[in-house]
């Protein structure tokens, strides 16, 4: 590959550095969205709304040996009993999985708050 890294360390990086969870947040489906969008972009990531409903994606550079970084948040509303959103959130690299587990942390505070 150009940036001399092989197929399989690649995929090796990515199944190291992969980031999965999901959470629950008391906002609405476009109050989740831009929070998250705007949480990246203040961490010096590109994010903005997908052309798929109720997504957004964050992207990010070379990071180890991956040549760039992605990361999805998905935002399911009206989930269960108490008529929650879930949030999934996916991400790969090493400094993303750290921001997506932070923009988690910091999704759980506002739900206490």
């Amino acid at each position: 590959m150009a940036d001399g890294g092989t197929r399989e360390e690649i995929a090796a990086e990515m199944r190291r550095t992969a980031y999965q969870k999901k959470a629950v947040a008391r906002m609405t489906t476009n109050e989740v969205l831009d929070f998250a969008i705007e949480f990246f972009k203040e961490r010096g990531y590109r994010a903005g709304r997908t052309g798929r409903p109720n997504q957004a994606f964050v992207m990010g550079g070379k990071e180890g040996a991956l040549p760039r970084v992605t990361g999805e948040i998905k935002v399911q509303s009206d989930v269960g009993k108490a008529r929650v959103t879930m949030v999934t959130m996916d991400a790969t690299g090493a400094m993303l999985g750290q921001a997506m587990e932070a923009f988690h942390k910091a999704l759980r505070s506002k739900r206490t708050t």
